[in-house]
């Protein structure tokens, strides 16, 4: 999946950006008080885009 495309799903979902840390962007989710690190990447690998989701308490998008 496209970073781009993870990033928007974050956000129609709720999640809102943290903060940035080396190859990492931090994302959380203020309702749950949960968090994730989403990499700087332009391509993220469909099992890592699960996990973040779960991370998170939000719905897989694929």
């Amino acid at each position: 999946m496209k970073r781009k495309q993870l990033v928007k799903h974050l956000r129609k979902n709720g999640c809102v950006f943290i903060r940035e840390d080396g190859n990492h962007s931090w994302w959380g989710n203020p309702d749950q008080h949960l968090r994730s690190s989403v990499p700087r990447h332009s391509e993220v690998n469909d099992q890592l885009v699960r996990k973040i989701c779960k991370d998170l308490g939000i719905p897989f998008v694929k």
